[in-house]
């Protein structure tokens, strides 16, 4: 047995050079092979084989098992890694990318979470003043009665407001505790360096995804390769084996689509009115859309000046609701109308992607412009509050109010203390309620949608008129376009708001959580695979495109309150400054040698700063057009590989005819 496996192992080596393997692995199989022939060779000249053989094939046992059970160990650290296998196996990969699509924002999410958590609202809960002791800190009088109301805490107001979970809680002291933590420069700095660990998260997974799909697929001959090369011979379980039956099942019926679409003939004229039509039907919702937001911003404005308290619950929660709906409906509606089109599958999710993110971006923009009107209102009506908070300071003091004088006297309630409104809690309150609304929405869409709907197809189909499960209403597909941009949607929402709200990225994690479980039984208990099955591409570019768009525009609302709007006077950690980016150069003053101060100046200089950007958009214009070619490159050698296997063929194909006219 010895002397059989160390010829073995010599067979290898000298056919090694024609195993279909890549260099890497070829020079780990000869050098495992010459090892195991030096010392098995070794050992049977000393006559010691059997026992150095049996020794060997024990140990070999061991370490395969261990090899075995890390792999085992390796996949199970991967975060539902085998949920979304389930799920390509039986939707293919189409519906698969939208889970890894969620698991990777979840990653995101876990980053900004301990950002903000580690770096801001544990530091001010720990070291900071506490409950009590500031106004900011302190429940109004007239708030008291109902600060831990179950509907008030649902509205994130009374003593949720009053809380490290928003902006307004926050102190305005440069270091807090003894460690000398500072806040205010720590809180600053998170809110940008967590839209720069955004920007450069996504450009790199861009990065890689475009270069994980360079070089291209041979598809030759691919239904016999899928035929004879798909199956795992290596399973044992009976439910592994089911799921790879359907993921050969599921790859089958993409890869007969990509052919049916590669092939097929229509009629061009009436295929462009079809769609010129659709685009006109779609243009028309998302005007409809957009007018109806407009609209409601209007009325929630008018039930703002008259008091909220004087309307129900639907005036308060209008304008969330509406733009929840909108987002449910909407989708659908342009499902539709995207039947009219006759596109490839890929190529109609691409359509519908698009037309969805228009409907969001314009949601949020309308939104985000009756905010940026409240937060003037707020403004006007903070300079009335200030004159106020001074004459009753005056009244407080006996007409004569003292120098530098920061705070009642000490007779006085910190409840009873007038305050101006805090904008900034106000912002992130809207954004805390929209993203808690809109993650209702979504579980409550899918347990009635889908969940009740596929009960009543199951339960009803023997007793009906008509064939429930293959008519109307039948099982739900899977909304691959509607989920992947509520997602993009939802996270612009956290990006903009977390910078006034500190928890949101908490919740957001939570959301997402949750999500995964839920929506990974949705698919597989409710949900039915698409009719037209396709193979979704190898990255998701297509997603961190839309991904990067909405993080770009998510930034420029924080930007123009960071640079140009003024904070709240009494409320947050940049109170007292004229701007918040102000927290730098106070920083730099005091904490710096003057030298660093001289040459962050120089630096900061508009004359240093535009050519180095001028540079940066050259050097990214010269690469891009260097990757181009290189495509290009590529192309042009696959060409010429595929002209000289067809001139390999002839050649051949010409000798045969001639040994055959010989013969």
């Amino acid at each position: 047995k010895l002397k059989e496996a160390v010829e073995e192992k010599k067979k290898l080596i000298a056919t090694l050079r024609n195993k279909p393997w890549n260099m890497k692995k070829k020079l780990e199989v000869l050098k495992d092979a010459q090892q195991f022939v030096e010392k098995f060779e070794g050992a049977l000249g000393k006559g010691k084989g059997k026992k150095f053989y049996a020794y060997k094939v024990m140990m070999m046992k061991k370490w395969m098992k261990f090899q075995r059970d890390f792999e085992n160990f390796r996949t199970a650290c991967i975060p539902w890694e085998m949920k979304i296998k389930e799920i390509e196996s039986h939707f293919g990969s189409s519906v698969a990318s939208y889970f890894i699509f969620l698991r990777w924002m979840y990653g995101i999410n876990i980053i900004l979470f301990g950002l903000t958590f580690g770096l801001v609202m544990v530091p001010e809960a720990l070291m900071g003043k506490p409950y009590g002791t500031l106004p900011r800190k302190t429940v109004p009088r007239a708030e008291e009665a109902t600060a831990m109301n179950f509907a008030t805490l649902w509205d994130f107001s009374g003593l949720a407001q009053y809380s490290v979970l928003f902006y307004g809680y926050y102190n305005n002291q440069r270091t807090i505790g003894w460690l000398k933590f500072r806040l205010p420069l720590s809180y600053f700095l998170v809110g940008v360096g967590s839209i720069g660990y955004s920007f450069m998260v996504v450009i790199r997974t861009m990065a890689k995804n475009a270069h994980d799909d360079g070089g291209g697929d041979d598809n030759s001959f691919n239904f016999s390769w899928k035929m004879f090369t798909s199956w795992d011979y290596l399973i044992g379980n009976p439910e592994t084996a089911d799921n790879k039956f359907a993921s050969i099942t599921t790859s089958f019926k993409e890869a007969i689509v990509e052919e049916q679409e590669s092939r097929k003939e229509e009629n061009v004229h009436l295929t462009r009115f079809l769609r010129v039509l659709a685009n006109f039907f779609a243009f028309c919702t998302l005007a409809g859309s957009g007018y109806l937001i407009y609209f409601v911003v209007r009325r929630s404005q008018q039930f703002a000046l008259e008091g909220l308290e004087n309307y129900g619950w639907w005036e308060r929660n209008e304008v969330n609701m509406v733009m929840s709906l909108l987002g449910m409906f909407c989708p659908t509606v342009f499902d539709v109308i995207s039947a009219l089109e006759n596109y490839h599958p890929r190529i109609a999710l691409r359509w519908q992607l698009g037309r969805i993110f228009a409907l969001f971006l314009g949601n949020l923009y309308t939104f985000i412009i009756a905010l940026m009107d409240e937060i003037n209102l707020k403004l006007e009506e903070e300079k009335i509050v200030r004159q106020n908070m001074t004459i009753w300071l005056t009244n407080l003091y006996n007409g004569t109010l003292p120098e530098n004088v920061t705070g009642p006297p000490p007779h006085v309630s910190l409840a009873d203390v007038p305050r101006g409104p805090c904008w900034e809690t106000m912002v992130g309150q809207e954004f805390v309620r929209l993203t808690v609304s809109d993650t209702v929405t979504t579980y409550i869409t899918i347990l009635i949608g889908d969940f009740l709907k596929a009960v009543f197809v199951r339960f009803f189909n023997y007793c009906w008129c008509w064939d429930l499960e293959y008519g109307f209403p039948s099982y739900s597909e899977f909304d691959i376009s509607g989920n992947v941009l509520g997602l993009i949607f939802n996270q612009g929402m956290i990006w903009m708001g977390s910078f006034y709200a500190p928890c949101l990225p908490a919740i957001n994690v939570i959301r997402l959580h949750t999500s995964m479980y839920l929506q990974c039984w949705a698919v597989m208990c409710c949900n039915v695979p698409h009719e037209r099955v396709f193979k979704a591409s190898r990255s998701n570019n297509f997603y961190m495109a839309m991904l990067l768009f909405i993080l770009f525009l998510s930034t420029l609302p924080v930007v123009y309150t960071v640079v140009s709007v003024p904070p709240s006077f009494d409320c947050g950690p940049f109170s007292g400054k004229t701007r918040m980016f102000e927290v730098i150069g106070e920083t730099l003053e005091h904490d710096f040698p003057s030298w660093f101060r001289k040459v962050f100046r120089l630096l900061s200089n508009p004359g240093v700063i535009l050519p180095f950007i001028l540079l940066m958009v050259l050097s990214i214009y010269y690469l891009n057009a260097i990757s181009k070619g290189y495509q290009d490159m590529n192309l042009e050698l696959k060409k010429k590989l595929q002209n000289v296997r067809m001139l390999q063929k002839i050649v051949i194909g010409f000798l045969v005819c001639l040994l055959l006219i010989r013969w």
